[in-house]
């Protein structure tokens, strides 16, 4: 089965005898983690600042249509009188 898998992958299942071969792909990977996580959160507070402004101009619509229908009703009482 052994056998099978490393000439299945061409030689790509390569476990050296000596471990410090696996130390730069071990900070190579522990680097790009860091980089990840840094993007991530990037991306989280640039996202919640995006909602806060979004939530923001909705209030603000919200507030001149209801500003709007007020002055609307305003005006139908004096029409209707």
């Amino acid at each position: 089965m052994n056998l099978f898998l490393i000439n299945f992958s061409g030689g790509f299942l390569y476990f050296p005898e000596d471990k410090s071969l696996y130390l730069p792909a071990a900070i190579e990977f522990g680097i790009l983690m860091i980089i990840v996580f840094a993007t991530f959160r990037f991306i989280r507070r640039l996202a919640a600042r995006q909602a806060a402004k979004a939530s923001h101009l909705e209030a603000r619509a919200l507030q001149e249509r209801d500003e709007r229908m007020a002055k609307e009703r305003a005006l139908d009482k004096l029409q209707k009188q």
